[in-house]
């Protein structure tokens, strides 16, 4: 397991055959960490509103099956927007997973996550990188 999110993506299942890497564009989408956790972010940028939602939601099943993930969480530091669409991507994976946490959401996503009651979903959390 690798000390930091930050680190490079590492395949802990042993398996060679998930590909970390294959999300249709990798500045958006970064994969930290694989596993029973696994942790994915968006390299410290908003989500770009004109990403393919769908697509990232196919991706992110599939990597929840193969890396069989129990907790999926998001690396949202640097992240000051999401997309509504992205959001329901999030809501989509909760029945995919026992859980899924929120790592530093800014103060807008934060506000975003309690209007919507979508907080109630995740488990938020501050964690240092």
């Amino acid at each position: 397991m690798n000390d930091s999110i930050h680190d490079e993506p590492e395949n802990s299942s042993g398996d060679s055959s998930v590909k970390m890497h294959d999300l249709k564009d990798v500045n958006v989408l970064r994969i930290y960490q694989t596993g029973e956790l696994t942790v994915v972010g968006f390299g410290g940028q908003d989500v770009p509103d004109e990403v393919c939602i769908a697509a990232y939601r196919d991706q992110l099943a599939d990597l929840v099956n193969q890396v069989k993930c129990k907790v999926l969480a998001f690396d949202l530091t640097g992240v000051t927007l999401i997309p509504s669409g992205m959001l329901g991507v999030l809501t989509s994976l909760r029945s995919r997973v026992e859980r899924i946490e929120l790592y530093n959401p800014s103060p807008d996503v934060r506000e975003v996550l309690r209007m919507t009651r979508l907080e109630q979903l995740f488990e938020i959390k501050e964690v240092s990188l």
